[in-house]
C-alpha cells in the first residue's frame, strides 16, 4: 500500500510539474491562446477590421502586453457556454476570459482557477416594454429564454421556484440565438447576467423598446480563468488584473504611466511599475510588466469605460465595480 501511495503521489508530482510551464510554451510559441465569448458587444465581439475588443479582450492584451511588449500577440478562441471549460481543461486555450461565474463547484471541482473577479454582476430579465410587465414577479407563466450550460439556468429556477411562480424554458446557446429567439417572439423574456443584457440590448435597432426589469436575482462574480496545477500562471493572469486595478487608485493611466515610471516619488507607483524593486522575476517577468500592460491597454477604469461605460452603447454605471473609495467594492491586494 505504502508503494503504491508512493507511485501515485510521484504520477502527481509529474503531472504537477508538467503543467507548470505555461508561461514557456507562451513564449515559445509567440503568442497567446485566449477563450473568449462567441460575440457580446463591449465585452468581447471583432470589430469592423475583424480585430477582436471588449472588457474581456483586453485581459488578454494586458496578459500580451505583460509578456511580449505587444498587445496584439493572441489568438482568439469563441467558445459557448458548453465548451469552455473544456476548452481550457484541454489546453485548446491558455486563459479563459468570457463573463464567467466563480462559484464553489466551479473552483473545487472542474480543474481550474479563477484567477480574480474582473466585473461584479447579478442576473436580471429584460422584456420588450410593449409587455406591459415591470417586475420579474410578473413573469408567471412566461416564456423565458436562458443559456444553457451556465448559472443562469439553476438562479432562474430558484428564483421562480422560491415565488411559487412558473416558466417555461427556451434553452439557447448563445447571445446571438437569444437575441434571434427574443426578438422574433420565440420568448417573452430573456435572462441572464444584466452586464450581459445591457449588451444584447445595445446591438437592438430600437434599445429604448426593451427595459431590464428591476429584480436582481443573484450575485455573480465574474473573472477570467485558468487551469489548476500552474501556480505561476495563475499567479501572472490575477497580478495583472490587480496591476491595473491598483494603477487606477493611485492615479496611474496609459496617458502619464511613462512620466510617473520617470519621475514618481510615491513608493506603491514605483513599485508598480518597476523603478524600484523587482516584483516581476517572481511572476516570470521583468520589472517593466506592469508598465507595459498599462502603456498599452490602461488601468482598470480606462478599459471600462472604452468598453462598456456610460459614453458606450451599453452605458453602464461603475456601481460595485467602482473603487472602494469610491463607493464601489473594487480594490487590489497589496503589492509589495
Amino acid at each position: 500500500m505504502r508503494v503504491f501511495g508512493i507511485a501515485i503521489a510521484a504520477a502527481l508530482c509529474i503531472g504537477g510539474v508538467a503543467q507548470a510551464q505555461t508561461l514557456e510554451e507562451v513564449r515559445t510559441r509567440g503568442y497567446l491562446n485566449c477563450g473568449v465569448n462567441t460575440g457580446l458587444a463591449g465585452f468581447a465581439s471583432p470589430n469592423a477590421d475583424g480585430d477582436w475588443e471588449g472588457f474581456d479582450v483586453d485581459h488578454c492584451r494586458a496578459i500580451a502586453a505583460a509578456i511580449f511588449d505587444d498587445p496584439t500577440a493572441v489568438r482568439y478562441r469563441p467558445l459557448t457556454s458548453q465548451e469552455r471549460f473544456t476548452a481550457l481543461q484541454s489546453a485548446e486555450i491558455d486563459v479563459l476570459s468570457r463573463n464567467t461565474t466563480w462559484t464553489f463547484t466551479r473552483d473545487v471541482s472542474v480543474g481550474i482557477d479563477f484567477v480574480g473577479v474582473n466585473y461584479y454582476d447579478g442576473q436580471g430579465f429584460m422584456v420588450p416594454a410593449g409587455l406591459g410587465v415591470e417586475s420579474a414577479l410578473d413573469l408567471d407563466g412566461a416564456r423565458i429564454c436562458v443559456q444553457t450550460g451556465t448559472t443562469t439556468e439553476l438562479n432562474l429556477s430558484d428564483y421562480f421556484r422560491a415565488n411559487n411562480i412558473s416558466y417555461d424554458s427556451v434553452v439557447i446557446q448563445t447571445n446571438e440565438e437569444a437575441s434571434r429567439n427574443y426578438l422574433a417572439e420565440a420568448c417573452d423574456a430573456y435572462t441572464t447576467d444584466i452586464s450581459g443584457l445591457a449588451a444584447v440590448r445595445a446591438t437592438f435597432d430600437d434599445p429604448a423598446a426593451h427595459i431590464i426589469l428591476p429584480e436582481v436575482i443573484s450575485k455573480e462574480p465574474l473573472g477570467p480563468v485558468v487551469r489548476q496545477g500552474d501556480h505561476q500562471w495563475a499567479d501572472l493572469n490575477r497580478w495583472v488584473l490587480n496591476a491595473m486595478i491598483a494603477a487606477e487608485e493611485m492615479g496611474v493611466s496609459s496617458l502619464n504611466v511613462g512620466e510617473l515610471r520617470d519621475s514618481s516619488t510615491n513608493p506603491g507607483v514605483r513599485r508598480l511599475l518597476g523603478s524600484e524593486g523587482d516584483l516581476g522575476s517572481q511572476l516570470g517577468l521583468d520589472a517593466g510588466w506592469a508598465y507595459r500592460v498599462i502603456h498599452h491597454v490602461g488601468n482598470y477604469g480606462e478599459v471600462f469605460e472604452r468598453s462598456i461605460g456610460r459614453e458606450t452603447p451599453l452605458a453602464l454605471e461603475r456601481g460595485l465595480n467602482a473603487q472602494w473609495s469610491e463607493g464601489g467594492i473594487l480594490f487590489a491586494p497589496p503589492m509589495r
